[in-house]
């Protein structure tokens, strides 16, 4: 095989199935003794024999996909950069396109489970180019190695169970279907666990097929995403103008106001107004209060629990701005950002100042950010969570 794939041959597999032996482990050691642990598991959970052969028969171990899994690169884009690449006008107008054609679908999703059609199709977009680039590791392959894999197994063992589950409703086809390296399928990218806890059939087929019904990918984006917490008729993301005597330590995640108190502060709408009421948001400032300004709100919790990286979550909720009607926000002009050096540098000198910024990694994360306010609060410094040269030289 071009990757080298460990095989486990057909003729083997009557023997594979049926013996358990009493060593075999969760992980690691030898494949067929783990594939043997698996099938077991299986049967103890109601699955047929038939479709633990079927899924199983085949099972190789990917050597491509442990190089990718220990090889994933760090998430060091800027919110300007990558969001400026990822809502192209590619994504728009097929966003568009598409929620137009199944306006009838995105109806049903917004009357059952409250959540927009630019909200769905901004995921929809982000993931796959709805549905055009899904991956083509074979899945069976890749949740085999993971679960093997002795780094995860709690993670992608379940997994693994349940697309032999899905195998027997015949929704996964071991041969045939194809997903991302990390065993995620169709066209919104989702694990088969969470295929079988949250898979609707849009289309009234008898099956969830997200890697080719539309309506399906749909319906069950709105369930899952439902289930994350959405709020049904709130909003999620909106960009706004800041005076320039904010108190920038106040903005954040962490930090929130209502509505009311942020627009006593001097905070508006960029356009259109700021929703009346009580509403919870905060002040998000993906690069400092130079930069483009945004107020979060509940919602925006969602995009956190589907991605947790800040940049991606907040391009994504953006993206849904966009297909919602919202325009293009205003770049600003960011005070320039450090190098990956000067960032690792930063978070050491951070460390040792007793603030919790993870591992030294060069990522602006949450830890990070928090740490950099609280440093700029102290040097009388503007607190809005950006680092700069400036910063770095004063520590």
């Amino acid at each position: 095989m071009k990757f080298g794939k460990w095989i486990i041959s057909a003729c083997s597999l009557p023997l594979l199935l049926s013996v358990h032996p009493a060593n075999a482990r969760d992980c690691g050691g030898d494949f067929n003794a783990f594939l043997n642990g698996v099938a077991k598991e299986a049967r103890e959970q109601g699955r047929s024999q038939a479709a633990i052969r079927e899924t199983l028969s085949g099972a190789a171990v990917d050597p491509k996909v442990l190089r990718l899994d220990r090889g994933q690169g760090v998430f060091k884009q800027t919110f300007l950069e990558f969001s400026r690449r990822s809502v192209n006008g590619y994504r728009l107008k097929h966003g568009a396109a598409n929620m137009q054609k199944y306006a009838s679908s995105f109806a049903r999703a917004e009357r059952e489970y409250g959540v927009p059609a630019a909200v769905i199709t901004a995921f929809w977009g982000l993931e796959t180019d709805y549905g055009a680039v899904q991956g083509d590791f074979n899945t069976v392959n890749a949740l085999a190695t993971l679960a093997y894999d002795c780094r995860r197994p709690d993670l992608f063992r379940p997994q693994l169970l349940a697309a032999i589950e899905l195998a027997e409703h015949g929704d996964l086809d071991p041969r045939q279907t194809t997903g991302a390296w990390a065993g995620e399928i169709g066209q919104v990218q989702m694990l088969p666990r969470d295929i079988i806890d949250f898979g609707i059939d849009g289309d009234g087929d008898g099956h969830v097929r997200l890697k080719t019904s539309a309506p399906d990918v749909i319906l069950t984006a709105a369930h899952f995403i439902s289930s994350l917490g959405w709020r049904p008729g709130e909003p999620w993301l909106q960009e706004i103008v800041l005076p320039a005597d904010l108190p920038w330590e106040e903005t954040g995640l962490a930090s929130k106001k209502t509505v009311a108190e942020w627009a006593r502060l001097g905070v508006r709408a960029r356009s259109g107004g700021l929703p009346e009421g009580n509403l919870q948001a905060s002040v998000l400032l993906p690069q400092g209060r130079k930069g483009p300004a945004f107020l979060s709100y509940p919602n925006f919790g969602v995009y956190l629990e589907w991605n947790q990286s800040f940049i991606y979550t907040t391009s994504a909720a953006y993206f849904a701005t966009r297909l919602a009607g919202a325009p293009a926000y205003n770049p600003g002009q960011p005070e320039p950002g450090l190098s990956d050096a000067s960032m690792k540098a930063l978070q050491k000198k951070l460390s040792e100042r007793g603030h919790d910024v993870g591992k030294i990694d060069g990522i602006l994360g949450s830890g990070t950010r928090a740490a950099v306010r609280a440093e700029q609060l102290r040097l009388g410094l503007p607190a809005d969570g950006w680092p700069t040269e400036v910063l770095l030289s004063r520590l």
